[in-house]
């Protein structure tokens, strides 16, 4: 019965698994519309922001964490110093969301019934810097401290031996909070992910405040008011940074392959990863013919594909599902706004391309070293 139940979350963690789930469950819990929100109503899911949803899913977390323990590959990846910081990670990001999603659900209802936000506070009602806020922030710096002397005590740190340049580490893993970046290498070339998305991601938090002009939801918590901001921005934090973060930490085992949470690391596995290009499925798959020496009758399906995904998109968006959009936020912001997104969600358009049709490039033009 046990491995019943360990090959089930094998199956449960394949990437294209794990993804679909993870987005429909996403997508259910934070409706990006008016009419989304309505059946989430209906459903009854919004009890679980407003309810006792965390102390079900930290206990169900648990539950599992302690049985999957038992095992021995699961706790041989668990319980590794380094991995520390990623199950401190499964319990603080659910709960902290919940929190704040608690707060705005409340908030939603107080305003619906023409009541002020709980954080709405008379004007004349100050906190003085000293000494209210210095006493607290005095109190958490002690706090803290305490917590990382007995996290020192209590785990050894993960030192290694002398840097060896005959012997490299398998798999060689980037710090954790980079992980992310490093699994994106796998989808996209090297001066796509460690260059072009680091800097729209630092582009884009800059531009938030600018392309935002909606005055509501500023000094308190609601999710009604600020539905696609609020579930734009956790799609792009938890499905993708952090999804990647924990798949990363978990999932990847020795020759970067992806192993089940129960799955011995084997570091013979060998998988066939017989990537193609596009222009490959096309004129050597699909035609039978060799590749044209003209690079651009050879990419031509790949420079239309990407001209529809980011120019076509966005007008066709723009006249019909996010037409109200465009007037609120006027041709400009809708312009650096729809980009943002689009690039977003190319990753993990990207990612199903990979894993259900060993797709590797879109546009491959390898004399310019331009991949996408």
């Amino acid at each position: 019965m046990l491995d019943v139940v360990k090959s089930g979350v094998n199956f449960l963690a394949n990437p294209p698994v794990l993804l679909t789930l993870i987005l429909a469950g996403f997508f259910i819990l934070f409706p990006i519309n008016e009419r989304c929100l309505r059946w989430n109503q209906r459903l009854g899911l919004e009890a679980i922001w407003t309810r006792r949803g965390v102390i079900i899913g930290g206990v169900l977390t648990t539950l599992f964490l302690l049985f999957g323990i038992s095992d021995p590959n699961f706790r041989a990846v668990v319980m590794k110093p380094d991995n520390a910081p990623i199950v401190g990670l499964i319990y603080l990001v659910p709960f902290f969301l919940w929190l704040a999603m608690k707060q705005a659900v409340e908030n939603d209802r107080r305003i619906l019934d023409g009541k002020k936000p709980n954080e709405y506070h008379d004007p004349e009602d100050k906190v003085l810097v000293w000494p209210d806020l210095v006493y607290i922030e005095l109190i958490a710096l002690v706090l803290m401290t305490v917590f990382l002397v007995v996290w020192s005590l209590a785990i050894d740190a993960p030192l290694e031996g002398p840097a060896n340049p005959t012997t490299s580490p398998n798999p060689a893993k980037a710090p954790w909070y980079f992980l992310a970046l490093q699994e994106m290498l796998v989808y996209f070339d090297p001066w796509i992910a460690g260059v072009v998305l680091p800097a729209v991601i630092v582009l884009a938090l800059m531009a938030i405040p600018y392309i935002d002009n909606n005055p509501k939801g500023q000094g308190y918590y609601s999710f009604r008011e600020r539905k696609m901001a609020i579930s734009l921005f956790l799609f792009c934090w938890l499905v993708i940074w952090i999804l990647l973060i924990g798949v990363g930490t978990f999932l990847r085992g020795p020759n970067w392959n992806f192993f089940g949470p129960f799955e011995y690391w084997d570091v013979n596995k060998t998988l066939a990863l017989n990537n193609v290009n596009l222009s490959e499925y096309i004129y050597v798959i699909g035609l039978g013919m060799e590749l044209p020496k003209s690079i651009i009758l050879r990419e031509f399906c790949g420079i239309l594909l990407l001209g529809a995904y980011f120019l076509g998109l966005p007008l066709l968006l723009a006249r019909t599902w996010l037409n109200k959009l465009l007037l609120d936020l006027g041709a400009m912001r809708y312009s650096v706004f729809i980009m943002l997104t689009l690039i977003m969600f190319a990753l993990p358009i990207k990612m199903y391309l990979r894993w259900l049709f060993t797709l590797k490039y879109i546009l491959a033009i390898p004399e310019f070293s331009f991949n996408i």
